[in-house]
């Protein structure tokens, strides 16, 4: 994301602490595809995902005027989600969601044709990934799907960053020597 992005974000969050519908609307259409893919990966169910995303946004309509901009906007949405993703696990363990349909939400950024160049090594990628711990996974998710850094990642999951670090290379590692097994010689970054 970029600086003027991050600073306009501030700028929309503040004219929605004072009731700017259009302002929410704005921010929604900015950060809903992330906030829903974090949160169905956390409580891998989509309809419950679905229902993140309005649980976050009525949260950041109500809170607005409390963001104190410690953090970027993207960052306090997802810190958002994972809290409310975690609360709906506690209430309804059982939910699962196949990691076929997780993926089959389909990335606007890419034409088919690209999609399908990416397939074989994603797929490769997609069973390595679930093959990670939960706390792996996670901390995974946040730096190389969601760009967070690694004080971000320890501001959302609530762990000191030194321990975010410390997955972060466990992880990596392991991904590696997945993929390797997997034929997929490709580094992991």
């Amino acid at each position: 994301m970029s600086a003027t992005q991050a600073a306009s974000d501030e700028i929309l969050i503040a004219r929605i602490a004072q009731g700017d519908r259009l302002a929410m609307q704005v921010l929604y259409g900015r950060h809903h595809v992330r906030v829903f893919r974090f949160g169905l990966r956390l409580v891998r169910n989509e309809q419950i995902a679905e229902d993140l995303i309005s649980e976050v946004f009525l949260d950041v309509w109500r809170q607005a005027g409390k963001f104190e901009g410690r953090s970027a906007v993207s960052t306090w949405l997802l810190a958002i989600t994972r809290f409310k993703a975690l609360s709906a696990l506690r209430k309804r363990k059982d939910a699962e969601l196949d990691d076929e349909t997780a993926n089959a939400i389909e990335d606007t950024s890419d034409n088919p044709e690209v999609s399908v160049q990416k397939k074989d090594t994603s797929d490769a990628l997609r069973k390595c990934l679930t093959s990670l711990s939960p706390e792996h996974r996670e901390i995974v998710d946040l730096v190389y799907y969601h760009e967070k850094s690694v004080e971000e990642v320890a501001e959302i999951v609530g762990i000191p960053e030194n321990t975010v670090k410390t997955r972060l290379f466990y992880a990596r590692k392991k991904l590696a020597d997945l993929l390797k097994a997997a034929g997929i010689e490709r580094g992991w970054p």
